[in-house]
């Protein structure tokens, strides 16, 4: 068995699972001093279910990346690939936006961008490798949700900006 391919998902992972790590540090003190004080919209979870669900989407996404990688590679999957990485580029640039910067509308901004970007890269995968798309759904589902929630936390703390 060729231990490439295994290498390229752990790759992918590592990537995603990175991406994640980044957005993370630039919550974490906004998610401690500031969050809590804000304004939240019905339907908010509790803080302590965006870590979990966040890991199981990044894994997900790696997944759905290495799958297009795995049948057309680096450089028939360059297209797919570079949508991908510029997708999950603006998820790591929301968390900078929101909770680093404080910019609400901003970070709502990015967010439509990210949303937008999300629909063509399940797109572009769907014509290369189906499941492949069907595994960025849920990430979709959830960054609407986040829209949402982002929304919300936007309009009802306009005034204490």
């Amino acid at each position: 068995m060729d231990a490439k391919p295994w290498f390229v998902l752990i790759l992918f992972l590592f990537i995603c699972l990175g991406s994640g790590s980044v957005a993370s540090f630039l919550t974490r003190r906004g998610v401690q001093e500031w969050y809590p004080s804000l304004r939240k919209p019905p339907g908010t979870p509790p803080s302590k279910i965006f870590g979990p669900v966040w890991t199981a989407l990044y894994v997900l996404m790696a997944i759905a990346a290495w799958l297009v990688w795995r049948d057309y590679g680096w450089r028939g999957g360059k297209s797919a690939l570079l949508i991908f990485f510029a997708q999950l580029a603006l998820n790591a640039a929301w968390s900078g936006i929101f909770f680093g910067a404080r910019l609400l509308g901003v970070a709502f901004a990015d967010l439509a961008i990210l949303w937008l970007a999300i629909v063509f890269n399940i797109v572009v995968f769907y014509w290369l490798t189906p499941l492949a798309a069907f595994l960025l759904f849920p990430y979709l589902l959830w960054v609407t949700y986040a829209g949402y929630l982002n929304f919300g936390i936007w309009s009802l703390n306009r005034q204490t900006r």
